[in-house]
This record gives C-alpha cells, structure tokens and sequence, in this order.
C-alpha cells in the first residue's frame, strides 16, 4: 500500500472513532436529559406547579415574633392572624387600608440553610432590625403613624389605633425600613442563578489573593422566596439588591476567628467567623460571649427547598441540552471531514 493511501486511511479510521465516540456521547446526554425530564414530570404531577412559601410567615415565624407582644411587629402580626379569623368587617376595613404597602418584618423575610449562620447574622442585626417593619413606599411609613400638633403620637390612629381595637399597645420605638428609599445594590447578578445573587468580587488580600477561609459575603447567604426576587420595589428591584444589602452591605463570612482577623487588610464591612467572632465594621469588634438569640431567620423551608431542586434540575435540563447541540456539531464537522478523506482516497 503507497504511503499516501495508509495515510488516508488512518486518517478514515480516526474520523470513524471519533464519529462513534461523539455518537456515544449523544446518546449518553438523552438518557440523562430523558431521566431529568421524568424527574420533573413527577415534580409537576405531585404539585401541580412549581410554589414557593409566598403566603407570609409560617406558624413558627410567628410564634417567636408574637413572644414580643409589646412590640410594633408582634402586633402587626396579631392583626393579621385576627385578619385571618374573621375578625370584625370594620377592623378588617382598617387593616386593609392602613398596612398597604407592607412588606413584611425583616426577620420572616429571608431563609438561611445553617442554623448556626443564622444565629449569627440574627445577632449581628441585632432584635431591633430583625423585628423592623418593612414597607414599600414612604406613603406606606406615613399612614403606619399618625401625630397632633404639638407631634405627640396619636394612639387613636394608624397601627397605634389599630392595636387599641384589640386591647394591645405598642412599647417604646420601632423601626421601619423604607425600600424606596434605600439605594440599591448597582452591579451584576451571579449568571444562571435561581436566587439572583449578587455578583460581588472576592475580597483581595494586599498581595491579590482571597483570604484563606472566606466563604461568602452574608447577603448571599439569605435565601428568597420567588415573590421577593423582583418587582418589589417600585422601581423593579428585589429584596436581595435593597433590604439585605442595606442591611449587610458586604459583610464577609469567614470559617473561624483566626481565619477573619488574618484578613483585616481587605475587610472593609464587617465580618462574621462560624465559630462566633463578629467584626460590626471596619475597627469595631463584638467580644464576649454568644448570647440565646430571641428571633433569627429561619432554616430554609421543604417547599423552598423543594423549588431550589426544580430550578435546579431545569438548569441541568438546559445545560444538558446545549452540551448535546455541541456534540452533534462536532459530530456533523467529522462526517463532512470523513467524506472528504474518503473522496480523497478515491481519487488517489
């Protein structure tokens, strides 16, 4: 056989391996996507669509802010169990009218998958924040409390009045956090991401490296319910971009307390270390002991949970997908690439 011939037809050969490699690796990608596919036919025949806890607090959300009877959030959190058990038409009237725009209380507001983070980022807000109502607008703020001329406030009216139709009242102050009002976060989201995190750098250590033991910034840490990911605002902002970067910024979170303080160079924010140690802001430090955290964010829920694995399986689905496009262009490069080394061999 001529040199030119062997040439060819190992150059034959090595097309027609590839073609049945790539052919397997086709089919190797339809019976994964065919099984994600299945997967989530069941999904949707157990519950009929993809939902999310989107419906305000759990019991148990409630039960730790109602411990706190004598503050705005407990009582705006009784009035609305009172909603919900048919309570007078014209205390209903009122609720309607005068929590329009409420978001929520921060502390029901976000889901974190690690009890002790929660712990953690519970403490570093503080009961104050974590019990703060959150509205909307500022119109929504100014109807929550009403004043007389001399600014006394007016117990009669707004959520004062409103917890007197019940026989409750509000002690000492409260904080209220307009989203309007916040500047947002303004940068990139992470790509592909369910839970729209944001894309925030990695800190950098004076020598350019990421500080051994970080993990991750706290406001990406929280999980959202799919109702508060957009259009919360009234300029189409969520709560991850507005409320809790207002509220962590880019508070890092780090494994231990050696790991953190290494890094003080680049911690700007705050810090938090999973074994206790909290840095407020730059050149602040929380010592002493971890106190019982009265309210903290809850664990994520199943029906979360069971949301993140649909998103999650719809991603693989779509990856998947496109992997095997790619495939079956190579494939289709090597058929034409084997014609022509056959047609060469034919001419020789």
């Amino acid at each position: 056989m001529s040199k030119p011939n062997h040439q060819n037809n190992l150059e034959i050969k090595r097309h027609e391996d590839n073609i049945k490699f790539l052919q397997n690796e086709i089919n190797r990608l339809g019976e994964s996507l065919l099984e994600l596919q299945v997967s989530l036919a069941k999904h949707h025949s157990a519950n009929g669509t993809v939902t999310t806890n989107e419906n305000g607090p759990t019991a148990e959300e409630e039960d730790q802010i109602l411990r706190h009877e004598k503050s705005a959030a407990g009582l705006l959190c009784r009035l609305k169990l009172l909603k919900s058990q048919h309570a007078s038409q014209a205390l209903n009237l009122a609720l309607t009218k005068d929590v329009l725009g409420i978001v929520g209380i921060v502390a029901t507001l976000g889901r974190v998958e690690d009890d002790n983070l929660s712990r953690l980022l519970s403490e570093y807000l503080g009961l104050e924040t974590m019990l703060a109502i959150v509205c909307r607008t500022s119109e929504a703020v100014m109807v929550l409390e009403k004043y007389d001329g001399d600014g006394t406030v007016l117990t009669s009216a707004g959520i004062h009045g409103l917890g007197a139709s019940i026989g409750k009242s509000i002690k000492g102050r409260f904080l209220v956090i307009c989203l309007d009002d916040l500047s947002p976060y303004v940068g990139g989201f992470v790509a592909d991401d369910p839970q729209r995190k944001l894309a925030l750098p990695k800190p950098q250590l004076p020598n350019g490296e990421c500080p051994r033991g970080f993990l991750d910034y706290a406001v990406n840490t929280i999980n959202l319910d799919g109702n508060n990911l957009v259009n919360v605002t009234s300029s189409g902002h969520g709560l991850r971009e507005t409320l809790f970067y207002s509220l962590f910024s880019r508070l890092q979170i780090y494994r231990t307390r050696a790991e953190m303080l290494l890094a003080l160079p680049c911690i700007n924010h705050g810090a938090l270390s999973l074994d206790g140690g909290i840095i407020k802001k730059s050149g602040v430090f929380i010592l002493g002991s971890s106190k019982d955290t009265e309210i903290k964010f809850l664990a994520k829920s199943g029906e979360s949970s069971m949301t993140a694995k649909y998103d999650e399986t719809e991603d693989m689905i779509k990856k998947l997908k496109l992997k095997r496009t790619h495939v079956a262009e190579d494939m289709q490069r090597e058929q034409e690439l084997l014609d022509f080394a056959k047609a060469n061999l034919a001419q020789v």
